[in-house]
């Protein structure tokens, strides 16, 4: 886990779900490899928000991975080059609070807040603004987020929440509608 400066705070949040999240994801055999349609639905979560950069994540005990992803023309290579194997550890990035939270998430800037600005992503690929939905199965697991990102300030404000929300309730209606195949 990574901790504040103070050492008092951790700034990856505690995940009690987990178990039950990692039998669920089974059940419906996501968060182990890309999916087209996944990737499909992150390239339309972009597009809508015009964000450079949106993914459908789902949470695991030890590690993120991006079921969905689109990158677009605006994102740096570094940053392309270091989503390419779609994994990245729990203490990366901001899904993983999204997820424990099971609230939607606005950042405009994550440097305006002291627990976020510390998170290795903002350093390490210069990830500036977050915006991002749990996405609650029927079952009441948060199996991952829907989330769009940008390398520069953004001011998402309540139609970017109310945008990222919608795009969580319809992406977990299409995970269940599957499901029933």
């Amino acid at each position: 886990m990574i901790y504040d400066l103070s050492g008092h705070q951790s700034l990856t949040p505690a995940d009690p779900e987990v178990p039950a999240r990692l039998r669920r994801l089974q059940e419906l055999g996501l968060g182990e490899v890309a999916d087209a349609h996944l990737d499909e639905f992150a390239r339309r979560a972009g597009d809508i928000t015009r964000a450079p950069l949106a993914m459908v994540n789902f949470i695991r005990d030890d590690r993120q991975y991006l079921g969905g992803l689109y990158t677009g023309a605006a994102v740096p290579e570094a940053l392309r080059t270091g989503l390419a194997g779609r994994t990245f550890t729990r203490e990366h990035g901001y899904c993983p609070h999204v997820v424990v939270r099971r609230k939607a998430l606005v950042l405009d800037d994550v440097c305006d807040y002291p627990r976020f600005a510390g998170n290795p992503v903002v350093d390490e690929i210069g990830i500036r603004s977050y915006l991002g939905a749990p996405l609650i199965d029927r079952t009441g697991v948060a199996l991952g987020t829907v989330c769009v990102v940008d390398v520069e300030p953004r001011p998402w404000g309540r139609p970017g929440l109310e945008t990222i929300k919608a795009l969580a309730s319809e992406l977990v209606a299409q995970i269940h509608a599957r499901e029933g195949k």
